[in-house]
């Protein structure tokens, strides 16, 4: 029923339970899960759950807060790691100038690298962008790369539909039924449902009932129940269309 393509089930947070957790969720109607690396380390926890799981799928990258730690040859290990068939992504990989726990050339240089190395390996890329919406775009507008997905969008509906225009898919999670969330809201009334894909960022984010808990992807539940207000069609179509849109931009070659 449920396609999350995006969420962190290799983290801390889930140390206490994440294999009766992943049953459970899996028994309870979600389907796929991409889990998405955010270091060098969580490339190889994010593969063996993938390996562990076969409705379990893995994108390999280095998160922009975690590049300051990065070395030339962590490309050649993660070009290697995109080889085994269970990885569908590069990610999650752009530019934070939020939070800079990395310093913003260091994120700019980065994010080029592995922009190169995902066109190389000819996948799609796991974008996440904060507080630098206008040069996370040209950074990926001078690349080559014209398919991923803008993780957590959060910009504006003009920004999505330059992204669309570009091969890109808006990643729409637990923000979209946040009080404070018109800009999220607009961007989903205006964006084609088959641009659309659904996903939790677990264990963050969580949507209203459950914000300030620990999210899983079981909360899709509100997500599209959202969607499908804005949209005005199903939620049985929500699901079906955003699972279709995730087969698409990642398992279609």
């Amino acid at each position: 029923m449920y396609f999350d393509t995006h969420a962190h089930y290799d983290d801390e947070a889930f140390d206490e339970d994440r294999y009766e957790l992943i049953e459970e969720m899996h028994k309870n109607g979600v389907d796929n899960i991409i889990n998405i690396a955010t270091d060098m380390e969580s490339c190889k926890t994010t593969m063996a759950l993938a390996q562990k799981y076969d409705f379990i799928y893995a994108a390999v990258g280095v998160h922009p807060h975690e590049v300051k730690d990065m070395k030339e040859e962590d490309i050649n290990k993660i070009t290697e790691y995109c080889k085994y068939d269970k990885i569908v992504a590069v990610g999650e990989i752009g530019l934070d100038f939020h939070y800079d726990f990395s310093d913003r050339d260091t994120q700019r240089y980065w994010f080029a690298k592995q922009l190169e190395m995902a066109e190389k390996v000819d996948l799609p890329v796991i974008i996440h962008s904060r507080e630098a919406t206008r040069e996370c775009y040209e950074i990926i507008k001078k690349s080559n790369v014209r398919k991923g997905v803008i993780h957590a969008f959060s910009s504006s509906t003009e920004v999505a539909k330059e992204y669309v225009k570009l091969g890109f898919y808006i990643g729409i999670g637990g923000v979209l039924t946040f009080k404070n969330a018109k800009k999220t809201v607009e961007v989903v009334e205006n964006i084609p449902m088959d641009k659309i894909l659904i996903e939790t960022d677990s264990p963050y984010l969580s949507p209203v009932p459950v914000r300030g808990h620990r999210n899983n992807s079981q909360n899709l539940q509100y997500v599209v129940r959202k969607i499908s207000e804005i949209k005005q069609i199903s939620v049985e179509n929500v699901c079906e269309i955003t699972r279709k849109n995730a087969l698409t931009i990642f398992f279609k070659k």
